[in-house]
């Protein structure tokens, strides 16, 4: 990758890669991106940083996630996420301390929907944000990813986006909660190890 496009510079090349690791599951930009390496006295520019996020791509080091306006039914330009392709890299670039688990669970359904077939979107409803808008051939899914829900507020702050989507498409909360099935107005609340061991779909 470095010969291939030709970076002079590893050490912020691996700089921008940690940044991009501890920020998985939050919409970056490459200005933002630069922004942070410059405010921490590593001056880049925006366009190094997309080439740079291009290589990872590439590589399969990175997965980019577009955002889609489900009320709109279009893709969006900006605030991109992106997700590892293997979570023992971040493991090895951050170390234990880092370990954000909650995002992590998002970067495996992230990775689980894609080994799945489906093209995956993060989705905009609103001012609300649905992690993801899985779409296949059969029709689209929107999915919620949290840790736990069973304190009400969060359980609240996941459904509102899932709520504001009037069409009829599945619904569902993935969460390590290890509680029976529960459905909200159709909205389903399943266990995130069950979905991805296939004992439910």
């Amino acid at each position: 990758m470095v010969h291939r496009k030709n970076i002079t510079d590893t050490m912020m090349l691996k700089s921008v890669l940690k940044f991009v690791f501890d920020n998985i599951g939050n919409p970056l930009s490459s200005k933002k991106i630069s922004d942070t390496m410059t405010s921490l006295g590593r001056k880049i520019n925006s366009r190094t940083v997309e080439k740079y996020l291009e290589a990872f791509s590439e590589s399969y080091i990175i997965y980019p996630a577009k955002r889609y306006n489900i009320k709109g039914k279009e893709y969006l330009k900006s605030l991109e996420k992106y997700y590892i392709v293997d979570i023992g890299m971040r493991y090895m670039l951050l170390g234990s301390k880092m370990m954000d688990t909650g995002h992590i669970l998002e970067n495996v359904v992230y990775l689980e929907l894609f080994r799945r077939g489906y093209d995956v979107y993060v989705g905009k409803i609103d001012n609300y944000e649905v992690n993801f808008v899985a779409q296949n051939h059969k029709g689209t899914i929107y999915y919620q990813v949290a840790l736990t829900v069973r304190d009400e507020k969060t359980l609240q702050r996941e459904l509102r986006p899932l709520q504001a989507i009037r069409d009829h498409y599945p619904k569902v909360i993935l969460t390590m909660d290890e509680d029976p099935e529960i459905q909200y107005d159709g909205i389903r609340r399943i266990n995130a190890r069950d979905w991805l061991l296939g004992l439910t779909d």
